[in-house]
């Protein structure tokens, strides 16, 4: 008898904890990190390859707007990318009727300062109460597209799978 009552003490001290930590956290003020990465899409795809070059110094931003009736919530400074093409955003708020979105603002290259259509921009959710723990959001890559594509594309999209291109490419696609 005394090991049941062990257990249910013990499952009602678990159970009361649990929603202290729920309730507590219901009301917290969120912290959270975006960070992502910014690219040049070398062979205008408008997605990543192995040619694919990261752009340093390029700016981008993060703007959130109301669900509702598209009002602004949130909108960060612009931020620049490090030598690796990668940014960080610090954020303090919770956006649950928000849609934030991390946006290309402008990139330094000349040769590639096209924004990708697909990858303009990319949506992060930044709320406490999504179920997902954790303070780091990760936003997708995001691409400037070059002025022309390099020469060596065709190969490599070949070995990719583009096989769609073999009418395109004539004798320079892989069998």
């Amino acid at each position: 008898m005394a090991k049941s009552s062990e257990i249910t003490l013990l499952f009602f001290i678990v159970c009361i904890s649990s929603s202290f930590t729920f309730s507590h956290g219901a009301g917290k003020q969120g912290k959270f990190t975006v960070v992502g990465k910014v690219y040049c899409d070398t062979c205008r795809v408008e997605f990543e390859t192995k040619l694919s070059e990261p752009i340093s110094g390029a700016t981008v931003k993060l703007e959130c707007n109301n669900r509702t009736d598209d009002t602004s919530t949130f909108q960060s400074p612009e931020v620049t990318t490090s030598a690796k093409g990668e940014f960080r955003i610090d954020v303090t708020g919770d956006y649950e009727d928000s849609d934030c979105d991390v946006v290309l603002k402008k990139s330094p290259r000349q040769d590639c300062s096209e924004p990708t259509e697909s990858w303009r921009k990319s949506r992060v959710v930044l709320t406490t109460k999504d179920g997902v723990s954790g303070d780091i959001r990760h936003a997708n890559n995001l691409g400037f597209k070059r002025k022309e594509a390099l020469p060596q594309c065709k190969q490599v999209l070949t070995e990719m799978g583009y096989f769609e291109l073999k009418d395109e490419l004539g004798s320079e696609a892989a069998p």
